[in-house]
């Protein structure tokens, strides 16, 4: 069972999830806040597997609350996803830095709700196309200087299976581009999560474009 809490200021945007998602077998919503302080307490209490918080509300915004959240050994196994109204929000880098697994608009149509719903309990990134291809756009015209710390850290396949994280591949189509097993795959990408620091893939394909490890041209 997939354990959902929902944070949102507006009553009728979590009444219309509570309600599509409570349809389900595999999903349960356990609690729902107005604010991220109200969010953070009930997080603690009932440990869901996701986390949908709108990024602007009072009190305690999104992105607050997804670094507190990203900060506590407690909430590890807890997987945020971002609700915005707009397509692709300012926030949205510092969001992911902070620890969101990715973004969900509101006027999301019912499948692809619980289809991420889904994907982020499995610990997977949720970014939807134009979302990437804006991550990818800040990182062609405005690319970091490489720290070049990631490239010596990681093997050469751990590279690769990263370099091909970036592209939103699947751990499947990794296999297949990489001949190799969708477990080797995952075993490939979650050892360089481990040795960059990043909580999920969204936050691994920020960090390859920050530290230099994948090229903005590259793909």
């Amino acid at each position: 069972m997939i354990r959902v809490l929902l944070v949102d200021d507006q009553p009728l945007i979590r009444s219309g999830f509570r309600a599509l998602l409570d349809l389900e077998d595999d999903i349960e919503v356990v609690a729902e806040a107005a604010e991220g302080e109200e969010g953070l307490a009930l997080l603690k209490e009932h440990l869901p597997d996701v986390a949908l918080i709108d990024i602007q509300m009072p009190v305690m915004d999104g992105i607050e609350a997804t670094r507190l959240i990203a900060a506590d050994p407690a909430l590890l196994g807890v997987h945020v996803v971002m609700l915005t109204n707009y397509g692709m929000d300012e926030y949205i880098f510092e969001a992911l830095r902070a620890g969101a697994a990715g973004f969900l608009v509101k006027d999301i149509v019912p499948e692809d709700l619980l289809h991420a719903v889904r994907v982020a309990a499995r610990g997977d990134a949720l970014l939807a196309p134009s979302i990437t291809r804006k991550l990818i756009h800040r990182y062609v015209t405005q690319p970091l200087p490489p720290t070049g710390a990631a490239l010596t850290m990681l093997t050469s396949r751990e590279r690769e299976a990263v370099a091909l994280v970036a592209q939103g591949l699947s751990n499947d189509q990794i296999a297949d581009r990489m001949v190799i097993s969708p477990m080797t795959a995952k075993t490939h990408i979650n050892r360089a999560m481990t040795k960059l620091h990043t909580r999920d893939r969204a936050q691994l394909v920020v960090r390859a474009y920050e530290s230099g490890l994948v090229a903005p041209h590259s793909h």
